[in-house]
């Protein structure tokens, strides 16, 4: 009888997989690495109850002086490269939901690229809709900052849809009352209105240190407004604290 049940277990936890497989949009299991992982960290590690939760895609994943940057601030860092809003709206809840946090600052910006398979603008403020509502099903009044898509030279040809997508999401964020729209795009432009190649690596996409330093005082900034507007104390300790 013993052999029966395991065998019987076994056939049933394989089904039960084989449904969260079949139930995965497909494309998105190439991220699955990246949110197990984060399932693990949340398991072994123990984080500030007033953190700031940063998540979003490759510029929060690969932001090595996040802790450092956002003192006096505690930070949790999920990031995972090549996030688009509607795989990040997947797997919103398995990220998020796990932390108690004092504000969640996003930064998403993949979703208009330049290639074919683009989203319109109004796709994307809709799939923002969608995550702030995820969002607010659990934390009704813990801020949320969405931090504007960086203007870059890879991507320049597109940067009208990208701003314009942008534009909708900051109404988005108009119509709720916790909401927040960090515009940091023009900081990242010279005179003549076009990318600071001088703030980026040479894949002309991502922030170089300079780069990071720029957007690490503009948001700091705003947080910090945000934060004082929701009547947060800070405290001075690092996201690593037991």
């Amino acid at each position: 009888m013993k052999y029966v049940k395991g065998s019987f277990l076994g056939a049933f936890l394989g089904l039960v997989m084989a449904q969260q497989v079949f139930s995965q949009p497909q494309g998105y299991e190439i991220w699955e690495p990246d949110i197990r992982k984060f399932e693990h960290a949340d398991s072994v590690e123990t984080y500030a109850p007033d953190a700031v939760l940063f998540t979003g895609s490759s510029s929060i994943r690969l932001w090595s002086t996040l802790q450092e940057d956002m003192k006096p601030f505690s930070v949790i860092q999920r990031g995972y490269g090549g996030a688009k809003l509607d795989d990040f709206n997947y797997y919103a809840r398995r990220i998020i939901y796990p932390h108690t946090f004092s504000a969640i600052v996003i930064f998403i910006a993949n979703d208009i690229t330049g290639n074919e398979d683009d989203k319109r603008p109004e796709e994307v403020a809709d799939l923002f809709a969608g995550l702030l509502k995820t969002v607010r099903e659990k934390y009704p009044d813990v801020p949320l900052c969405w931090i504007s898509t960086t203007p870059t030279e890879l991507r320049w040809e597109v940067w009208p849809e990208i701003k314009q997508a942008g534009e909708l999401i900051r109404k988005y964020c108009e119509q709720d009352a916790h909401a927040y729209y960090i515009a940091a795009a023009d900081a990242f432009l010279n005179s003549d209105g076009v990318p600071r190649a001088d703030l980026f690596q040479p894949d002309r996409l991502h922030l170089n240190e300079k780069g990071y330093a720029l957007w690490t005082g503009i948001i700091k900034h705003e947080l910090e407004k945000v934060l004082c507007k929701s009547g947060t104390t800070v405290q001075n300790r690092s996201s690593t604290d037991k």
